[in-house]
């Protein structure tokens, strides 16, 4: 198989992988809707993305898979992890007076990367997807075939986060008003809770 394939078998299939409604894309819309660290947001998950997806392609996928009790230790963490987030956006919808897009963001840049850093790196989806999913099949091409490979993957985590974080700012007229935040957030809140769910009958 050509590079080119390669590398367009990689976008197509990251895309389809991170294009979906998860508690990382719901975190950079909601900082993309405040205007908040955007760049520094998009960047951090794109990055941290094209990090695992690295190390899913050089092999650690298969090193990760062979270890029950990693995936069980990250699986338990992403859960409780969700679970409190979760319950923070649905206190953050019972009060809209602190739901405008120009409020002030508590913690600052350092909250946003923290937070950012935790649903990315807390998520064991993140690591089936990339370390393990891309990884694996990654596999199946051969030398520059499979660098190709890796980097369509990455090139389609890049795109995504920026279009999702400005994108958003599209929809801004619309969530000037508390009530948007208040669908928002509790929108938010059942995702992860149902993530989380999700997670911890994965254990049982």
């Amino acid at each position: 198989m050509s590079v080119a394939a390669a590398a367009i078998d990689g976008f197509l299939l990251g895309a389809s992988l991170i294009i979906a409604i998860g508690a990382q894309n719901s975190f950079v819309l909601r900082q993309g809707l405040k205007g908040e660290y955007v760049f520094a947001v998009c960047l951090i998950c794109s990055a941290s993305d094209a990090l695992l997806i690295a190390a899913g392609v050089a092999g650690l996928g298969r090193i990760v898979s062979q270890s029950q009790d990693l995936l069980v230790a990250v699986t338990a963490a992403g859960a409780i992890f969700l679970i409190v987030y979760g319950a923070r956006a649905f206190i953050r919808a019972a009060r809209p007076g602190t739901m405008q897009a120009a409020s002030e963001s508590a913690g600052g840049l350092s909250a946003a990367i923290a937070a950012c850093l935790a649903f990315t790196f807390l998520n064991p989806h993140v690591y089936i997807d990339t370390v393990l999913l891309l990884g694996s099949l990654s596999g199946r091409y051969a030398d520059a075939a499979r660098f190709a490979f890796g980097l369509g993957a990455v090139t389609a985590s890049f795109a995504w986060f920026f279009a999702l974080g400005y994108g958003a700012r599209i929809a801004a007229p619309l969530f000037a008003r508390p009530r948007a935040w208040r669908v928002l957030d509790i929108g938010i809140g059942l995702v992860m809770w149902w993530i989380a769910a999700r997670l911890v009958a994965s254990l049982v």
